[in-house]
């Protein structure tokens, strides 16, 4: 149906259709306009929430959140139902704004093999350590409030890996059958290791770095090694220590 020819006709209330293909009322304007003003207030929320969280840390309530924003709790509770939405849309905007740009950033480098997982994991790491606050409170909410997004940032990380670790062997003319599952394993891997460092700081952020990157790309090698193939790999011999030299 043209809609130039529709909205030039009579609108009446008998012809639901014509109604619908008519021009905007105002009241869906004013509907429209209500909901970009709450979406835009609740990133401002959100974003005084996660500065909130940096100044009086990973355990604070609504309450100190309210006062550290300069707003009443009603005003929270107007654009977010109730504590869990709150801190779900926290979990997302931090996903979106700080850790994943980062990610991205550092997976994008032109690097050699070498220095892309270190870099990778240098970015992980630093975003962490950068905002142990934030990282912690998303952590320790994550069950109660969304979980979803965590699993969500978890996924898109590891299948932003898979998706390089794949296309980096096929390049050397590797089996790349696994880049998946090898993927989630680094992530996972790193994520647990960084949730426990964050924790206790029982060593410094470049030690953890070297650490993870001794880890990872031992892994790396040792796939390379057998072209990625699994089948070479159960045939080979899989000794920890490589044979001293002879002497004779």
């Amino acid at each position: 149906m043209d809609v130039r020819t529709v909205s030039s006709r009579p609108q009446t209330t008998s012809n639901p259709t014509a109604a619908e293909d008519g021009p905007p009322t105002k009241q869906d304007g004013r509907k429209r306009r209500w909901h970009e003003h709450k979406i835009a207030r609740r990133e401002e929320l959100v974003d005084g929430t996660i500065n909130a969280i940096r100044t009086r840390g990973h355990e604070i309530g609504m309450d100190e959140i309210a006062a550290e924003i300069g707003v009443s709790k009603t005003v929270l509770y107007r654009y977010f139902t109730d504590k869990s939405d709150l801190t779900t849309a926290t979990m997302l905007r931090y996903v979106e704004t700080v850790l994943a740009p980062r990610i991205y950033t550092a997976v994008a480098e032109d690097l050699d093999e070498y220095e892309l997982t270190r870099e990778a994991i240098t970015a992980y790491v630093e975003t962490v350590a950068d905002d142990p606050e934030v990282y912690l409170y998303v952590m320790a909410n994550s069950a109660s409030a969304g979980r979803d997004v965590v699993a969500d940032s978890e996924r898109m990380i590891a299948e932003l890996v898979a998706s390089v670790l794949g296309e980096r062997l096929r390049l050397l003319e590797m089996d790349s059958g696994g880049a998946v599952p090898w993927a989630y394993g680094i992530v996972g891997g790193i994520q647990l290791a960084v949730h426990w460092w964050i924790s206790n700081k029982s060593m410094t952020t470049e030690d953890l770095i070297d650490y993870l990157t001794m880890m990872i790309w031992g892994g790396m090698t040792g796939i390379a090694a057998v072209a990625g193939s699994p089948v070479r790999f159960k045939t080979q011999p899989h000794p920890l220590l490589p044979k001293a030299p002879s002497t004779n």
